[in-house]
Formats: C-alpha cells, sequence, structure tokens
C-alpha cells in the first residue's frame, strides 16, 4: 500500500513539471505564424525562478503522511499520528514541489529598433549571451522568447521573378 501511495505521490509531482525551455516548443506553438522583431541585448543578468505551488505536493504529502501517521501504534493513537503526519506530509511535499519546480534562468535586457528598452526573463538555455550582439524576439500565442539572431550577409537575396503582366487582346467583330 505504502509504495503504491509513493508512486502515486511521484507521478504527481512529476506531472506538475512543465518546461520553460526557451529551446522547447510547444505542441500547440508548432505550425502557428509567430510574430518577429528585431533588437540589441544590452545585459544579462542571471535569476531564479521561484518553485510552482499547484498543490499537488501538499495534498499527495498530506495522504502518504496520514497514512504512514495513521498506521503507528494502537487506534487512538493511530489518528492522532495521522493527523501529524498528514500536516508534516502536506508542509514536506510543499517544500518538495517548490524546490523541484523551482528553474535557472536569465533576465534579458533588450534594445529594440524604435529605441523602446524591453526585458524579457526566460529559462536557461544553451545560449551564451554576449550584450550588444543582435537578437530576436519570437512572439508565438502571447509567449515570447528570445534567440541570437540568425547571420545575413546583407539584403535577402531571391532567385524569384516578378510575373510580367500582359495585355489581353480581344478580338473586334
Amino acid at each position: 500500500m505504502m509504495k503504491k501511495l509513493l508512486i502515486a505521490s511521484l507521478v504527481a509531482v512529476l506531472a506538475a513539471c512543465q518546461t520553460t525551455n526557451p529551446d522547447v516548443i510547444q505542441r500547440g506553438d508548432a505550425q502557428r505564424l509567430s510574430q518577429v522583431q528585431d533588437a540589441t541585448l544590452l545585459s544579462v543578468r542571471p535569476v531564479t525562478v521561484d518553485g510552482s505551488q499547484s498543490g499537488a505536493g501538499a495534498v499527495t504529502g498530506g495522504v502518504v503522511g496520514a497514512v504512514a501517521g495513521g498506521s503507528v501504534g494502537g487506534r487512538r493513537e493511530g489518528l492522532v499520528v495521522g493527523v501529524l503526519g498528514a500536516v508534516a506530509g502536506a508542509a514536506l511535499g510543499n517544500a518538495v514541489e517548490r524546490s523541484a519546480t523551482k528553474e535557472d534562468a536569465v533576465e534579458l535586457l533588450l534594445q529594440m529598433r524604435n529605441g523602446e528598452r524591453r526585458a524579457i526573463v526566460q529559462a536557461k538555455g544553451a545560449e551564451v549571451w554576449q550584450p550588444g550582439e543582435p537578437v530576436i524576439l519570437v512572439t508565438t500565442g502571447g509567449r515570447t522568447r528570445v534567440m541570437r539572431a540568425p547571420a545575413t550577409t546583407g539584403a535577402p537575396q531571391s532567385n524569384y521573378q516578378q510575373p510580367q503582366y500582359q495585355q489581353p487582346q480581344y478580338r473586334q467583330q
């Protein structure tokens, strides 16, 4: 019984975890048109995003603590220890969830081409940021991520040729 509760609690805590890594795209954002803006990176600052408290850790910890405490001693002692176990388990479960969902991130200060300045916090990805480098902001579905701007070598080249318009010729009758 205890083993099943432990497995259920681990599943609940892991299900509450969701990535915010800028290198991972959400399934719903695939094949959607995104808005892209050019900017220059002004500064980078490491920050920590506080862990979530969805309640899954507290509920799971409370159940495990109540079951573990309830199995101690006789009927009366088991009830008291079960209640104390539930409270302690809930507090511990909440702390575990919060710690497990804490994330290293970076705060990026950007200078937009129109002169406006913006700041964004995003999860720390594989990028190594350098102030002064060109970046792009990609916004999809209300979520924005910053990426290094692709290297360009002047004006974009295209092999596309505009079709020539020809005046239709009408027969005269």
